[in-house]
């Protein structure tokens, strides 16, 4: 079954999905949180996850340069715990550290305008969390 990655912030939330394979992910789309509460976007995630037949939430988990867990990483703990409770499918949290300064070199390295980076970046770091996420469950089964 397919997984679903997300990236996610306080005004948008980044989605990615898996193929059947669970070998590489795809970038999706970008959820704008119009509130302050990221739980709104629940209803669009649950559409998603029946789209693409997911089985598994991967939420990237921002961790301090340090490894630790600030303020913004017990944020998506937290959401990863509402998202466990409303779809009752395993989540896993994966260290998103730098993806999004990743995605956003990446786009700047193929000449983007900075107007449609800031349209598609939540997406690409969903796609390197779910990325990561899958090559490290590939190797620890080999």
């Amino acid at each position: 079954m397919r997984v679903l990655g997300l990236d996610v912030g306080m005004k948008r939330i980044g989605v990615a999905v898996s193929d059947q394979l669970r070998w590489t992910a795809q970038g999706v789309e970008t959820i704008h949180i119009k509130g302050d509460d990221p739980i709104e976007s629940f209803h669009r995630i649950s559409e998603l996850m029946k789209e693409n037949e997911a089985s598994e939430i991967v939420v990237g988990l921002p961790k301090n340069m340090n490894g630790t867990i600030g303020p913004r990483g017990e944020q998506c703990q937290m959401f990863a715990d509402k998202l466990k409770e409303e779809f009752n499918v395993p989540v896993s949290m994966y260290d998103e550290r730098l993806t999004t300064q990743a995605a956003e070199r990446t786009l700047i390295e193929a000449d983007m305008s900075r107007k449609k980076r800031k349209k598609v970046v939540d997406k690409m770091a969903a796609v390197m969390i779910l990325q990561g996420y899958l090559d490290q469950e590939q190797s620890s089964s080999m």
